[in-house]
């Protein structure tokens, strides 16, 4: 790679295939028509701006292309992918810094465009799925709740299910962990395009070609705006992905999901009696309240994000009060309203005669309509804090919309009262007044030393004053109490701990809670929520419950919750600690000696699950997950973290996001049926002794490596570890501020991400082939495969890994450390892996029985692969020539690896 090209010297494009179109392209790819010519368009768009920037580099893209798709195409002879290979390394050796920029930048908005194409395929094929099914099914086969509930049904009846279905929750939580690559810009352009593409199918004549401009508009400011951030954002700026979630999907989402529930169940009778699906969906979030290693968010920020939360919401209820009670044009000839209906109106005459006769200005005749409108008004009332007018709770709103019910239904109106009314009353107990339920985290350590600091000073200073950290937390206790005077208690009531090692660091939490507060009234109720990361705390967790339960605060806290509990699993540090095969087992049996702690305590358990995107951090699909839980550790209720760019593969598009949540909340329902339990028992009890084998041997064989001498160096050399930590895609440093001076104080998400983007993946399957051929047997293995939820689980996830790493690639980054032995030994055991787990799973290459994952990944791989190149050339040159660099020539080959760390990240999707 060079840093300059010569005036007016062309690109040297020698022995490139000649590319005469896009469809000629796209068309060696093994995906349905649909997405094939929509990759096709978008390639022929960005070819176009390409060639107007710079034909030269246009033609350098072309090249790389298709060389990206020879070498990886399945069946080509090895000396022709080779060949391929070669070309592109050469290639890239010849552009100056200025080309590959452009190049770079133009394949990472390719592979934005290309998910946008996945995207839509997704969508309209759910679409098209569910135009095929009957209405007059007994269930939605496309829907994965109602399939659940009908299984349910058939296996223990439907009193049965019922009270199942009535124990359901579904609690994401959204944090703010940095693994989502691209900026707050792109993402703008990326929605806008996709809007684009999904009205072309209806479109011709000239509105086609206006949807076509606008497209290539959004297209060339695409690749004209610098796909990394300008500055870090703030936590306050972060709650914006939350707001963004609920404006474009989940304010409306949400009650969809429970209204095809009632659709499927109730028939006819849909939306005129009351409603069989509950509230289920809760979501909560970290971002501005997760103060663990992040100095970034204080006490002030958590009120911030807080008071954004609030208001956000309230406005949104008022929108929507509003537009129903605008339609509420029912008079009272036909439809009567009850005697309650007019005791709320006189309450609401006491309160603001202006109001209410600006409402009966508008609704003469019309009492439900007036209601209503004076609801909306108290509505916003509500986000002034005006007190003569202010809903002082969700529950209070709930309460008015439920009286508007009771009249409709009483006077005969019974598809307003179960049609828009309920809709309001679904998202009321969705969202309350708080929009998501904030939950604050922070270590263990800082608890222990803020009351130190107390003890030795004086709470008062009487003795010195207080470390700026211990007055920290204090303040995040009061902020606590203000959001749940404000906000509603649900707002801020959990209060988790990392790396909590013993009962006491619970009790420490409700002692500093105590301390915060001059009188006792105001100390707020807290869910103190133990969270065991590594393996010996896994492994610890029963004793330390057995203590956390004799603490006072907690059992108050049960005598009022029924006796519920809610433990956190950390999927990350377990994983960074012993390896990923060994924290699957160890967090299996972690969760079912957790459940078997709380049958024999009578303890209502949640169990809420670190997981990340990426498989070294507990990721892949959720609901494939749940069913493989132990028994009783779910209980109808299923609740993790979600992050990054999962959040927005997840949630970003109304279709996807309506179908994922149907798909958890179907199998957390499903996991409580009595043959799932027995499976999941059954299997464990008759696997046990192979997971433990493949656990040992696989934890030895990652803590060799990680113990070697020089890993720690090695590491940091071979990964874009130091670059990563320059992006700004977070506010939490990459480290906990604890004193990191070593592996051990790495955050796991940068472990996870460096290895992800040096296509090595190591994070996600070190050591598990080592394992297998320890253990030796490989149709026992196989029969484990074919039986064993866990395992299934487990080894699918590793397949999908293994199939976006590449030997070659990866063997290019791990050649800058100058270890051979330790190159040797990372791709011997990557061969070793992938050998067994095709053995167990039966696949010639991985994910080829995966008929919609499989051809999706590979699709991605050739566009992956040049940017990976790009990144690995940029980072030689950056290790090699380090001290002979000028420091804008470094400034400029940094900038060209966080470009290709963009773009990669949006190729692999599970990054972090």
């Amino acid at each position: 790679m060079q840093n300059e090209t010569p005036a007016n010297q062309p690109v040297q494009a020698s022995a490139a295939p000649v590319l005469a179109s896009a469809n000629e392209v796209v068309s060696r790819l093994d995906v349905p028509d649909q997405l094939r010519d929509n990759l096709a368009f978008f390639l022929r768009l960005v070819r176009k701006v390409l060639e107007e920037r710079d034909p030269q580099v246009r033609a350098v893209f072309d090249k790389l292309l298709m060389d990206g798709i020879l070498f990886n195409t399945q069946g080509l002879p090895e000396e022709e992918a080779q060949k391929a290979f070669t070309q592109a390394v050469d290639t890239f050796d010849e552009l100056d810094l200025d080309q590959a920029t452009l190049v770079v930048r133009a394949f990472t908005v390719y592979f934005h465009l290309a998910n946008i194409c996945e995207e839509n395929y997704r969508v309209t094929s759910l679409e098209e799925r569910e135009r095929q099914v009957p209405t007059d099914a007994v269930y939605d086969p496309v829907n994965d709740l109602t399939v659940a509930f009908h299984d349910l049904v058939d296996e223990c009846g439907r009193g049965k299910a019922l009270g199942l279905l009535k124990r359901l929750e579904f609690r994401p939580v959204f944090t703010a962990h940095p693994t989502e690559a691209r900026r707050k810009a792109i993402e703008g352009k990326i929605r806008r395009i996709a809007d684009l593409l999904a009205k072309r199918p209806r479109l011709g004549g000239t509105s086609l070609a206006e949807n076509d401009r606008r497209i290539l508009q959004e297209v060339d400011a695409m690749l004209r705006t610098s796909p990394i951030a300008i500055k870090k954002p703030t936590p306050v700026e972060e709650s914006d992905t939350v707001i963004d979630l609920f404006d474009s999907t989940l304010f409306e989402t949400v009650p969809d999901v429970y209204r095809r529930f009632d659709d499927w169940q109730l028939g006819d009778k849909a939306g005129t009696v009351p409603p069989v699906c509950p509230a289920f969906f809760h979501p909560g979030s970290w971002i501005g309240s997760d103060r663990d290693g992040n100095p970034n968010v204080t006490a002030k920020v958590s009120r911030q994000v807080a008071e954004k939360y609030r208001v956000h919401v309230l406005r949104a209820l008022s929108e929507a009060v509003h537009h129903v009670g605008r339609n509420l044009t029912l008079d009272s000839p036909s439809t009567t309203p009850s005697r309650e209906l007019k005791a709320l109106w006189n309450h609401q005459v006491e309160m603001s005669a202006v109001v209410t006769g600006r409402a009966a200005g508008i609704s003469e005749s019309e009492p439900h309509r007036a209601v209503m409108l004076v609801m909306s008004e108290r509505l916003k009332a509500t986000v002034t804090r005006t007190a003569d007018l202010m809903y002082n709770s969700s529950d209070e709103l709930l309460e008015d919309l439920r009286t508007v019910q009771r009249s409709l239904a009483e006077a005969g109106a019974t598809r307003e009262a179960y049609g828009p009314v309920q809709r309001l009353i679904w998202q009321v107990q969705t969202f309350g007044f708080c929009l998501v339920e904030m939950e604050f985290r922070q270590h263990s350590l800082v608890h222990t030393r803020a009351l130190e600091d107390i003890r030795e000073h004086g709470f008062h200073g009487e003795n010195g004053p207080l470390q700026p950290m211990t007055r920290e937390v204090l303040d995040t206790f009061r902020a606590i109490r203000s959001i749940q005077r404000k906000n509603g208690f649900n707002a801020a009531r959990r209060y988790i701990i990392s790396f909590t090692q013993s009962a006491q660091d619970i009790a420490n939490v409700y002692e500093l809670d105590r301390l915060a507060f001059s009188k006792a009234s105001d100390v707020p109720e807290l869910d103190v929520i133990p969270l065991f990361e590594q393996i010996e705390d896994l492994d610890n967790a029963v004793p330390i419950l057995d203590e956390m339960i004799k603490i006072p605060e907690v059992q108050a806290r049960m005598e009022k919750t029924g006796r519920r509990i809610e433990v956190m699993l950390g999927y990350s540090d377990s994983s960074k600690e012993a390896g990923p095969t060994a924290a699957t087992f160890a967090l299996h049996r972690a969760q079912a000696t957790i459940a078997d702690w709380a049958e024999r305590n009578q303890i209502d358990l949640v169990l809420m699950h670190g997981r990340g995107g990426a498989v070294g951090r507990g990721g892949g699909p959720a609901n494939r997950a749940v069913l493989a839980q132990p028994a009783g550790s779910v209980n109808c209720v299923f609740k993790l973290t979600e992050q990054g760019e999962v959040i927005f593969a997840r949630y970003g598009d109304p279709v996807l996001a309506r179908r994922h949540i149907e798909s958890v909340a179907g199998a957390t329902l499903l996991q409580s049926s009595p043959s799932i339990e027995w499976l999941n028992t059954d299997t464990t009890e008759r696997y046990e002794s192979l997971g433990d084998a493949l656990e040992a041997a696989s934890e030895v064989k990652f803590r060799e490596l990680l113990n070697t001498e020089g890993f720690v160096e090695w590491f940091s050399t071979v990964t874009p570890l130091d670059e990563v930590g320059l992006l700004p895609i977070g506010s939490r440093p990459a480290k906990r501020g604890l004193g990191a001076t070593s592996l051990d104080d790495l955050r796991a998400i940068p472990w996870i991400f460096s290895w992800s983007q040096a296509r090595t993946n190591l994070a996600a399957w070190y050591g598990l082939g080592t394992a297998c051929e320890e253990f030796g047997d490989e149709e026992a293995l196989r029969e484990a495969y074919r039986e064993w939820p866990l395992f299934t689980t487990f080894i699918d996830n590793i397949e999908m890994s293994l199939s976006k790493t590449d030997p070659r690639i990866a063997a290019m980054y791990l050649s800058m450390g100058d270890r051979p032995d330790l190159t040797a030994t990372v791709l011997d055991e990557m061969a070793l892996t992938r050998c067994w787990v095709l053995r167990i799973t039966g696949n010639h290459w991985p994910l080829e029985n995966r008929h919609v994952l499989g051809p999706v990944v590979r699709m991605r791989l050739p566009f992956v692969d040049v940017l990976s190149l790009a990144q690995v050339q940029a980072l030689m040159r950056l290790r090699e020539a380090k001290e002979q660099l000028t420091p804008e020539e470094k400034a400029r080959l940094t900038y060209l690896v966080l470009c290709t760390v963009s773009g990669v990240a949006a190729g692999l999707q599970n990054t972090g």
